[in-house]
């Protein structure tokens, strides 16, 4: 009666890209929740400067969220960062009261240092532009 059964490829590549939306949707509520605790809900006192959470990306079975933060005008950015790591339990905790997910992920800290880089960059290239500025 029937013949073999041939699988679309287009079907996989929609339902990939449908989990890759739904992963997507989840890193931008996290990030923004994230956000939030830590500006206004973290009272350790080792946390100290401007800390932006610049990506998270979360695993495919959503067990382990990678967090990645920006952090500027830190008494000691070590330091904050390990205060990060010691209040991710609490930040865990109110994600699950305010983030809707079956699981909650374990969080992992680590340093952007993209903005710096970005900066040291940018001097780089104002020092090579004074050099070869044509003189009128």
């Amino acid at each position: 009666m029937g013949g073999p059964c041939v699988r679309s490829q287009e079907g996989d590549s929609m339902k990939k890209q449908n989990g890759n939306n739904r992963l997507n949707r989840i890193n931008e509520e996290l990030k923004r929740e994230i956000s939030n605790i830590i500006n206004y809900e973290v009272t350790n006192s080792n946390v100290t400067g401007m800390i932006s959470v610049t990506s998270v990306k979360i695993s495919p079975d959503l067990r382990y969220a990678k967090v990645s933060v920006s952090i500027l005008n830190s008494k000691n950015v070590k330091q904050t960062l390990a205060g990060l790591k010691l209040s991710s339990g609490f930040i865990r905790s109110r994600i699950a009261e305010k983030v809707n997910l079956r699981v909650t992920p374990e969080l992992v800290f680590e340093l952007d240092d993209s903005m710096q880089y970005g900066e040291k960059i940018d001097s780089i290239l104002k020092d090579i532009m004074k050099d070869i500025k044509p003189e009128d």
